[in-house]
């Protein structure tokens, strides 16, 4: 049989990476490069209350992937939104009252909330007439408090189940 008419959308069945507001959700397929980038600073001389507010190091989470299929375009666009409303407040930050806001990101390497677009490109290419190439680099907004550790332990949970799914062959 020929590949000629499979995308990878068809190949794959899980997308590499998924980003979403807690309504619209983007899949990005066949992610080539994801990368995080942890930044560590010594919190400025203060009382010792002041230095378990204020977060301790800054996230930066660079990929790139694709867009693929006929909705492309209209992942594009929404992409586009999500980007515009990770700063402006998402429609996560509603549901919890403003307790937690930005992007959801879930990937193989980290499952983070919080999220927001630093920036955004998109490539066209001959040679993928069925697919958009797309650069994503976002900042992790951590609020102040334990709810973002606690999110983070989360994370791990849900990580551990899909890789636990994963070894099943459930996923």
């Amino acid at each position: 049989m020929s590949d000629q008419g499979l995308s990878f959308q068809d190949v794959l069945r899980v997308p590499s990476a998924v980003l979403s507001d807690g309504v619209a959700t983007v899949p990005l397929w066949a992610v080539t490069t994801l990368q995080l980038a942890e930044t560590y600073s010594l919190p400025p001389l203060v009382a010792q209350g002041a230095r378990a507010t204020m977060p301790v190091h800054d996230d930066t989470i660079s990929l790139t992937g694709l867009l693929v299929g006929p909705q492309r375009y209209a992942f594009k666009v929404l992409l586009e939104n999500l980007a515009e409303s990770s700063k402006r407040g998402s429609a996560l930050a509603t549901f919890t009252g403003g307790k937690v806001g930005g992007l959801i990101l879930v990937t193989s390497l980290t499952i983070r909330t919080d999220m927001q677009v630093q920036s955004l490109s998109f490539t066209a290419s001959a040679a993928k007439r069925e697919a958009l190439d797309v650069s994503i680099s976002m900042v992790h907004v951590p609020r102040p408090g334990s709810l973002s550790k606690l999110l983070d332990l989360a994370s791990l949970g849900v990580g551990g189940l899909r890789d636990f799914g994963a070894a099943k062959g459930a996923l």
